[in-house]
């Protein structure tokens, strides 16, 4: 009986997984800003926890500001001015961009900064911070 509990507690986690969306709430893509940018994270279908805790079908918020590819999806995320980690569960930010076109992107990584086995990542929002 426990085994066919466990196996429903990994299905679930995988389709929750499965299903959650991360998104940018604001800014908007398109949107002229002034900097600092106030970006304002979005998350459905999981729910956010700090770095270093390990609870279920959850994670924390990494900024992917200005790249053109992913990070490596089986390694931690990197920590640099490209790579913004919020591991105390923040679900917004202030950043200090120079004028000019950015782009910025979300991706959801688990306790140990890791994403998760089904990526959770946004669409990439295009800005532009006036000077």
């Amino acid at each position: 009986m426990n085994k066919f509990f466990l196996s429903l507690t990994i299905i679930f986690s995988i389709n929750a997984v499965a299903s959650a969306e991360v998104f940018i709430i604001s800014p908007k893509n398109g949107a002229k800003v002034s900097s600092p940018v106030e970006v304002i994270f979005g998350l459905k279908g999981m729910g956010i926890a700090p770095a270093g805790v390990n609870f279920p079908n959850s994670g924390h918020h990494h900024l992917l500001i200005n790249l053109n590819e992913l990070p490596d999806l089986k390694s931690g995320i990197p920590a640099d001015a490209n790579h913004l980690h919020f591991g105390k569960g923040q679900t917004q930010a202030l950043i200090e961009l120079d004028p000019g076109e950015h782009t910025l992107q979300l991706l959801l990584g688990d306790w140990m900064h890791v994403p998760h086995e089904v990526p959770v990542v946004s669409e990439k929002v295009k800005i532009f911070v006036l000077d």
